[in-house]
């Protein structure tokens, strides 16, 4: 089968088939290999919030959409923000101050080279479609055109939504990327006397502070093993030690 018929095949299953519990069904290992790139990954956007990682290769593609969102910037976020696609085709040739924090942690993994598509319609935008290679350089006129392919059957299925969307729309759990930090979010927001958007902070703050994601610190809140009463010492882990810095 032709390069053409797999992308025709992928773009094909994004959509789930009936009785399908997930919201895309695509192999994305597949999806990266036709378009020339290490890996992806899709966000859907939420209210008041960053994005929830539906799809993806794993491993370094989920890492990468998980780092954005522990240190709060990143092209993810850049995407969101103006519902324009950010392309950086070498990072090592990137201003230091573009993304301050984000970049040595990606720079250190071997990513050379990030293009985020948005998924919108219209003036709107409810996600992000991420691509990363190891080899910097533009990705070529063919693998462009198909990327942007895929991002727009990507918008048409985030449009019809599917048993997982309805779900998460509607509060209930679901398997969505980050679920946990939400709950975390309004746990710390209790337990710190703080609103929603400061409690958040404190969860990037604690997971930069300590090395960790975002999600790991959440799933320690979640657990009761890591509260965060508003004391001088900082956070507290179960047993009631304190874990802030001195």
């Amino acid at each position: 089968m032709g390069t053409d018929n797999n992308l025709a095949a992928v773009l094909e299953s994004l959509q789930p088939s009936p009785g399908d519990t997930g919201l895309i069904s695509a192999d994305p290992y597949l999806c990266a290999q036709l378009l020339g790139v290490d890996g992806v990954a899709v966000c859907v956007l939420t209210d008041g919030g960053p994005g929830e990682l539906l799809w993806s290769t794993g491993g370094t593609g989920a890492w990468l959409a998980d780092v954005q969102y522990t240190l709060g910037q990143g092209p993810c976020l850049d995407v969101a923000a103006s519902c324009a696609p950010v392309f950086a085709p070498d990072l090592s040739r990137l201003p230091p101050g573009r993304w301050p924090a984000l970049l040595p942690e990606v720079v250190a993994t071997g990513i050379a080279a990030v293009f985020c598509f948005p998924l919108s319609v219209g003036s709107a935008c409810l996600g992000t479609l991420t691509l990363h290679r190891t080899v910097p350089g533009p990705l070529p006129d063919s693998a462009m055109t198909d990327a942007w392919l895929v991002a727009d059957a990507l918008s048409a299925v985030l449009l019809r939504g599917g048993p997982q969307q309805e779900a998460f729309a509607a509060g209930e759990t679901s398997d969505f990327y980050g679920a946990v930090v939400h709950q975390a979010t309004g746990m710390v927001s209790v337990q710190a006397s703080v609103p929603l958007a400061q409690a958040l902070l404190r969860l990037r703050a604690h997971a930069f502070r300590h090395g960790r994601t975002v999600a790991e610190v959440a799933e320690d809140v979640t657990a009761r093993r890591l509260h965060f009463r508003d004391a001088e010492n900082g956070p507290e882990t179960g047993a009631g030690e304190g874990t802030g810095r001195p």
